[in-house]
């Protein structure tokens, strides 16, 4: 997406949004030892200490930690959020694994140190760091054409399909807008997906501009299951999650719920935070459907302040390491930012963002999938690690969390009580004036039209060759589509125009697209359009050939030679395409249209339509604009 101004000191930024397996089972709470209540005081590492300098101690830090645990009671309540979990590491040092609220609000079940939450884009940096070991290894090189690995790698854009490398895949850059709607929800494999990029369209040129995009982490994961003979869940458990001891962490929301302490995800639905269902993003892996806990990513970001070691095992090098955290794309407005005119620059590395907080470099990530949202970063020059989970999905309380703990942690003054209450107030305004927003596109609407045809008329199967297929059927009085997983009414606007309602699948994003129905030449419903990517025009979806018109057994009924006005034209089969042949003319194609028309390919207005007198075709009937024909079979 591409980014739009704001405060940077109030919003809460979109890229976090939609970040996004088979992995091991996650260990039993008997494997992991007690777990800790929503009450206990922090707890300290189980790994052995790193080569570090000791943390000087801090008299004052028991009661700053008190303090925390009370704002966090208290912000909770403000932002009516079930659960959260927080770690916090410095200089070698657990200083905080915590649980807050509950994993499961029915049954009061409490989050505690082990409570597996989705991370969802923070897995970004999971795959950079698999990419970063590779090129270690001499199996990629960062700077190498995408199709160096993949032959088969294609894009709209000549440019981008023949230039993009590696690196360009995890820096966002490549100029395709976000197009998540191409995996939210759907079946496809990877190969799928990666197979489909061809046909999607383009909001800026190759490496212009930041725009956020899962769709390239998913081919850099598809890439390295490719390289390494495996899949990105193998690669990343080999050589990441084992050697850190992530023994909590795992690829899919299926394999959470195996687990005997897992969050559940939550929503706020007029005005009501409620249970949605676990959201599965398997395909789209290599992006985000990492699930993991307090104690599993405290390690992940210890890691990173070692320099890439784990005790005396060097996983990767440092200067490795540092290539991720180097800016590869320049980005508008910070996301920390405490002050509204802030110049504190922001950039983009290799699945990490990098930016200045208050003074202090800070390199972070979050994500956020359907009930979920996490926050982890960490400071290079000051040896501190933040990890934060949330179970309501969307929720501001992790970014404010996050400022806080930087603020009592680098004994800055603190700011983000006020901020938070600054956000609270702001939020209902935005609410406000969504409300207000709604009502003036009321006023947009046309009273008192109706479509132009009956409306079985507009229920077929509409396909495009990236979002695959739509298929729409009339029910009752309602025409109800379904698109991946999601289904939807089709709510009348105005003329040809629908609006799409979401009925019941949970994708609250899917509510209130414009859907606008056009005909042909002849009068026929043909095509519907839909915005499912904002940055690009709407998708064009196209009523699919029934699935016979391409049968060579059906398609063989009308071979012969036909007489119309005295010339003999010939209709051959080659393959599965009908072809006809014109005296002094070329060979042309027929195009399947419905039931036993044709359209002549490549030119406009022409058909040809065969006439069935029990069960054989005995004449055509060509039309074209100066007239039509009729025709008698030989």
């Amino acid at each position: 997406m591409k980014e739009k101004k704001g405060r940077p000191a109030t919003r809460i930024s979109l890229l976090l949004f939609l970040a996004f397996f088979i992995g091991a089972l996650p260990a039993r709470a008997a494997d992991r030892g007690q777990e800790t209540s929503v009450r206990d005081a922090s707890v300290q590492a189980q790994a052995p200490a790193p080569k570090t300098q000791a943390m000087k101690p801090d008299p004052k830090l028991k009661d700053k930690l008190a303090e925390f645990r009370l704002f966090m009671n208290a912000e909770m309540k403000r932002w009516e959020v079930p659960g959260m979990a927080v770690g916090i590491f410095k200089d070698g040092q657990i200083i905080l694994a915590e649980g807050f609220g509950y994993r499961n609000a029915e049954k009061k079940l409490p989050v505690t140190p082990d409570t597996i939450f989705a991370i969802g884009s923070s897995s970004k940096a999971f795959t950079t760091m698999g990419l970063g070991i590779l090129a270690e290894e001499g199996k990629i090189d960062w700077d190498k054409p995408v199709r160096t690995y993949l032959p088969e790698f294609k894009l709209k854009d000549e440019i981008a399909t023949e230039r993009m490398t590696v690196r360009d895949l995890v820096c966002h850059r490549s100029g395709l807008p976000r197009h998540d709607m191409l995996w939210y929800g759907s079946a496809l494999s990877r190969k799928d997906i990666v197979d489909r990029l061809r046909y999607l369209d383009f909001s800026a040129d190759f490496r212009e501009t930041f725009q956020y995009n899962n769709l390239m982490f998913l081919t850099a994961g598809y890439l390295i299951g490719r390289v390494t003979n495996s899949s990105w869940e193998e690669f990343t458990r080999s050589r990441i999650f084992n050697p850190l001891g992530m023994t909590n962490s795992n690829f899919s929301v299926a394999d959470s719920q195996k687990s005997d302490d897992y969050s559940l995800p939550y929503a706020k639905k007029d005005e009501a935070i409620i249970e949605i269902p676990f959201r599965t993003i398997d395909t789209v892996g290599p992006a985000g459907s990492i699930n993991s806990s307090v104690r599993d990513m405290l390690k992940w970001v210890r890691f990173h302040l070692d320099k890439g070691k784990v005790g005396e095992t060097q996983v990767i090098s440092e200067a490795g390491q540092k290539e991720m955290y180097t800016p590869a794309m320049a980005m508008r407005s910070p996301m920390l930012s405490v002050q509204p005119d802030s110049q504190s620059e922001m950039s983009y590395g290799l699945g990490w963002f990098i930016e200045t907080y208050r003074g202090h470099r800070i390199v972070h990530h979050g994500g956020a999938i359907d009930g979920f949202y996490y926050l982890n970063g960490f400071l290079p020059g000051d040896g501190l690690g933040v990890v934060i989970f949330s179970n309501l999905g969307g929720s501001p309380l992790v970014q404010i969390s996050m400022g806080y703990i930087l603020d009592m942690m680098l004994d800055l003054k603190p700011v983000w009580e006020k901020l938070s209450q600054e956000k609270f107030e702001k939020a209902k305004k935005d609410r406000e004036k969504a409300d207000e927003e709604k009502k003036k596109k009321e006023d947009d609407r046309v009273p008192g039209t109706k479509p132009s045809h009956a409306l079985d008329a507009y229920a077929d199967v509409y396909e495009h060759p990236a979002y695959g297929e739509i298929p729409i059927i009339l029910k009752d009085t309602t025409l109800t589509g379904k698109f991946n997983s999601i289904e939807f009414n089709l709510e009348h606007w105005h003329y040809d125009q629908f609006k799409t309602k979401d009925i019941g699948s949970g994708a609250g994003g899917f509510d209130g697209l414009p859907a606008m129905f056009q005909t042909n030449n002849r009068g026929d419903i043909d095509r519907f359009t839909i915005s499912l990517e904002s940055s690009v025009a709407p998708i064009v979806f196209t009523k699919k050939t029934p699935a016979e018109m391409n049968d060579p057994e059906f398609l063989s009924q009308f071979v012969g030679d036909y007489e119309v006005m005295g010339a003999v034209i010939s209709v051959v089969l080659k393959g599965n395409a009908l072809f006809v042949s014109i005296p002094s003319q070329a060979t042309v194609e027929l195009v399947p249209y419905k039931g036993t028309e044709f359209n002549f390919k490549g030119v406009e207005g022409v058909s040809l339509k065969f006439i069935l007198e029990q069960g054989k075709a005995t004449e055509v009937v060509v039309s074209q604009p100066g007239g039509t024909f009729r025709g008698k079979r030989k």
